[in-house]
């Protein structure tokens, strides 16, 4: 069952005729270095399996040493806690260009809503990687194999994620995993980084207080920048549904909040005619997901999409399309559950705004209180429903 899963994107190229960086940032490449990364549980399991990715990858990738263990604080890992991870019994593997590996399966305790520290160490050249942009954990690098430190002093660090993209755990017959898809609304971009503040984050607390949702794991496959019909921060949705939705282990629901993203770029002043969309485009294109999923033997939750007037990209012409999709999730009866997070998020006396307490100032994404907020408009019993 997957508890924890991150969407493969590749690495934004530098713009064209930029100066490469007397330094090369954090994540530009890795060679003789080992990557730390934190991931947090939604469901417990004492047997645990990693999945790495090279999707985007150019060449292959090789990986001298992987290593699970508890995270106590910062880089540091619980004492005792630390585990070999093995791919076809052994410690190294590479993986092939555009592959995705599954380890073996170990013993390991990962309780719900912990903290687990993966570490890879990357022998030699990677070139740039395959990553999950909008971490908001702190990832540490260091230089040779450290995977097994008990801490990693003077780590280079940053907030993505690097060729790791899943976490599974054994889990009961009756468990079940929920795949929030999305766009950086669901990624959790701004909320306050190493506080798990994203939405789905936020729901998978509400999941594990409850003894009836507490074998439900949900897995953020949110991209920052993501758009429905065009690539950008990653592949379109449609282009990443089989990869990032239907090959997650032991999915039964997936969430959909797609769209402000194709609108805003599509309609904003200056747009190039080949971003263009229509809602009869973007109407097309959710009941594609929901087609795919179905015939998958999954059930769809549609999210209609917040408010964004006073965003960069805001026009009126994109209103009118988000408003006219919106009213289509919710009175369609294509999707089997509608999560109203615009009536959630909205102002009341400014409809075309976020409520104050819920502006993170850009006026297109929540602050954290915000995004406790969609959270808690979740309605658990969908999912418990035969």
């Amino acid at each position: 069952m997957a508890t924890w899963a991150a969407s493969p994107q590749p690495r934004n190229a530098p713009p064209a005729g930029a100066a490469a960086p007397a330094t090369p940032p954090v994540g530009a490449t890795f060679n003789d270095e080992t990557v730390r990364m934190v991931v947090r549980t939604s469901i417990a399991g004492k047997r645990i399996r990693l999945r790495l990715s090279n999707v985007h990858g150019a060449n292959a990738l090789r990986v001298g040493a992987t290593r699970v263990a508890l995270r106590s604080k910062d880089s540091e890992i619980v004492a005792g806690s630390s585990r070999e991870v093995m791919f076809n019994g052994k410690a190294a593997v590479t993986i092939p260009a555009g592959s995705t590996m599954i380890s073996d399966a170990l013993d390991f305790d990962a309780g719900k809503l912990a903290d687990v520290a993966i570490s890879l160490y990357l022998p030699s050249d990677t070139g740039s990687p395959t990553m999950h942009g909008t971490g908001l954990h702190t990832t540490y690098v260091v230089k040779g194999d450290q995977t097994n430190a008990a801490s990693l002093a003077d780590a280079r660090t940053s907030n993505s994620w690097y060729f790791l993209a899943g976490l599974d755990v054994m889990a009961p017959a009756d468990a079940m995993a929920i795949v929030a898809f999305g766009d950086s609304i669901t990624d959790g971009a701004t909320s306050t980084p190493n506080t798990d503040h994203s939405w789905p984050s936020l729901l998978a607390k509400r999941l594990q207080a409850s003894e009836a949702t507490s074998k439900i794991a949900i897995v953020n496959q949110g991209i920052s920048g993501n758009r429905l019909l065009r690539d950008g921060t990653g592949s379109n949705a449609l282009a990443r549904f089989d990869r990032d939705v239907l090959a997650q282990s032991g999915v039964k629901w997936v969430t959909l909040m797609e769209g402000i993203n194709d609108i805003g770029q599509g309609t904003r002043a200056g747009a190039p005619a080949e971003n263009a969309v229509t809602l009869d485009e973007l109407i097309g294109a959710q009941k594609q997901f929901i087609e795919r999923a179905h015939s998958a033997g999954l059930k769809v939750v549609g999210a209609t999409l917040t408010p964004y007037e006073g965003a960069a990209y805001y026009s009126e012409a994109g209103e009118k399309i988000r408003a006219a999709l919106n009213q289509w999730i919710r009175t369609s009866g294509a999707y089997d559950a509608v999560v109203d997070f615009d009536a959630v998020i909205r102002d009341p006396e400014h409809p075309l705004q976020f409520k104050a307490g819920y502006n993170i100032m850009d006026h297109l994404h929540p602050n954290d209180a915000g995004y406790e907020a969609m959270a808690s408009a979740v309605d658990l019993s969908v999912f418990t429903k035969k």
